[in-house]
């Protein structure tokens, strides 16, 4: 299998990957929350409906974060 992956191209193979995410992706059962994700959610969620942030624009982050690397 490793050797007819490499007969791929870069593009075909992150398209398969891209597929094989996305399969997983569409069966929401497959991997379902613990008992603590559900609770961080709904605590987040919670925090959400109170102050409406809609928080910050992804860039601006991306930034913060390469300032610190």
């Amino acid at each position: 299998m490793k050797t007819e992956l490499h007969n791929l191209s870069i593009d075909e193979r992150l398209r398969l990957v891209e597929d094989i995410w996305d399969s997983i992706a569409a069966d929401q059962g497959a991997l379902p929350l613990t008992d603590e994700q559900k609770a961080e959610l709904d605590q987040r969620l919670d925090i959400y409906e109170l102050d409406k942030s809609m928080g910050r624009v992804a860039d601006e982050v991306i930034d913060v974060i390469k300032k610190k690397l």
